[in-house]
């Protein structure tokens, strides 16, 4: 019996993949897989040539979504389903999570058909604390800003920032920052073939003077083990949620190959216990190189569905 195929997507910059995934074809190889990896847009390569296509490093699908989203939508076998990045890569989808329920950051969104002057975007702002300022469909932190309310130059800089976002003619998220993150940290819980394999635990990235119109920004892994009772309760929560959602809108569940999850602590005086940061079915790190076993966890959900 020849050894099914699994093709690693990929985009044109990292062609031998992010340098967490490294190891992943050597994984796969030893698990009976003949790994192939290849950029998402190039058109010479047939997707369906392959057992299971699987979704990694493709770090420029927000520069044109909907090119990728058309591939991800009529590629065979490709694991996430492409109906649901369509539907992950806009940041909108914390909307509606929060209208399920989870606790997620108060969001003020700023729409490019809105046509709004600076001083609307100015008045639309928090009045104190720092904020957050990114498009609604990015990856890696790029486009990404923390602002202080109160100081007058850097209220102007997020003012041009979000006018800058919405001339190209994107959707504009608005955040309080929470100061938890600078404290605690992100935690990120990852789940593979619907099960909580592992969590690590992140620096926050925006420090004040953060700024990322252009790069992929690297996060700093703290720790990594497996979830407490406390996390594994918020992340089954958001769990809960996304797949009512899916079951609602495709009539049925379905099994994500990778799930990532993202929250932070809410602090002393915060009304929830966590929030929600980000839910990622795309591109999101999975930290493979943090503990040796997080990329035998990933090769084995794989190898699951590879041979199912």
């Amino acid at each position: 019996m020849a050894a099914p195929i699994v093709t690693l997507a990929t985009c044109a910059d990292l062609p031998n993949l992010d340098p967490d995934e490294a190891g992943l074809p050597d994984a796969l190889r030893d698990r009976g897989i003949e790994p192939r990896i290849a950029v998402w847009n190039d058109p010479d390569v047939d997707w369906s040539a392959s057992s299971l296509n699987v979704v990694r490093s493709v770090r420029d699908y927000a520069k044109d979504r909907e090119a990728f989203l058309r591939w991800a939508e009529s590629t065979p076998r490709l694991l996430n389903q492409g109906s649901l990045m369509r539907w992950n890569s806009d940041k909108h989808y914390l909307a509606e999570l929060g209208k399920r329920g989870l606790p997620v950051i108060p969001t003020i969104w700023l729409e490019p058909d809105q046509k709004l002057s600076k001083h609307q975007i100015h008045s639309r702002f928090p009045a104190h604390g720092d904020f957050v300022v990114k498009p609604a469909v990015s990856s890696g932190g790029r486009g990404t800003g923390r602002y202080t309310a109160t100081d007058a130059l850097s209220r102007a800089e997020a003012i041009e920032h979000a006018a800058h976002e919405m001339r190209q003619g994107r959707s504009v998220m608005v955040q309080r920052y929470l100061g938890e993150i600078d404290r605690t940290g992100e935690i990120s819980i990852v789940y593979l073939n619907g099960i909580p394999s592992y969590r690590v635990e992140k620096e926050g990235m925006l420090h004040p003077r953060f700024r990322s119109l252009d790069e992929i920004q690297p996060e700093t892994v703290v720790s990594a083990s497996g979830a407490t009772e406390e996390e594994f309760r918020w992340g089954e929560q958001i769990r809960a949620a996304l797949h009512g959602y899916i079951r609602d809108t495709n009539g049925r569940d379905e099994l994500l190959l990778f799930n990532r999850v993202d929250i932070v602590r809410g602090g002393p005086e915060d009304e929830s216990d966590f929030y929600v940061m980000e839910v990622s079915l795309i591109d999101g790190s999975l930290y493979l190189s943090a503990q040796e076993e997080h990329l035998n966890k990933f090769a084995d959900a794989i190898a699951m569905r590879a041979f199912w």
